[in-house]
């Protein structure tokens, strides 16, 4: 990764979030040691993103629930109101659990824990492919916006 925009925009999409976690781990620095030094550096409530950050640019880690706050303007400014809620128990889970809630492949199971079944979340936010996009959207303005 060479410039903190170009690590920015990797880890604001799930997809190349994924496949840059997964070549810090070719390169020997694996998911826990990132956990391990998020305890170190008292930022168990930050990001890995924050983390990072910290790591190849010296910047201070900043709060899960200061990113959401700092972003949330951004991220529902285009939403209507089914994806706003939707978006919003999201955030609810990133805020609590962690970058992990914010992956692609646990979309269908926020889905069932939000809707119920996927029918019923289709009802409210169109079809996989929006729902998939809306998805995916919001998190580019969730790492957009300058935190601190």
């Amino acid at each position: 990764m060479g410039s903190e925009d170009e690590l920015r925009t990797a880890w604001s999409n799930p997809i190349t979030r994924r496949d840059l976690l997964e070549r810090l781990e070719r390169e020997g620095c694996y998911k826990d040691d990132l956990l391990k030094l998020q305890e170190i550096i008292d930022a168990e409530h930050c990001d890995l993103f924050d983390v990072l950050e910290y790591i190849a640019y010296l910047k201070q880690p900043v709060t899960r629930a200061a990113r959401v706050k700092t972003s949330e303007q951004k991220v529902y400014n285009l939403l209507n109101e089914q994806q706003r809620e939707f978006v919003r128990y999201v955030l609810q889970n990133y805020v609590k659990d962690g970058v992990d809630e914010l992956d692609e492949k646990k979309l269908g199971v926020i889905l069932q824990a939000k809707y119920g079944t996927l029918p019923d979340a289709q009802r409210q936010l169109g079809t996989i492919n929006e729902i998939r996009t809306t998805f995916i959207d919001f998190q580019q303005h969730l790492y957009s916006a300058a935190v601190g």
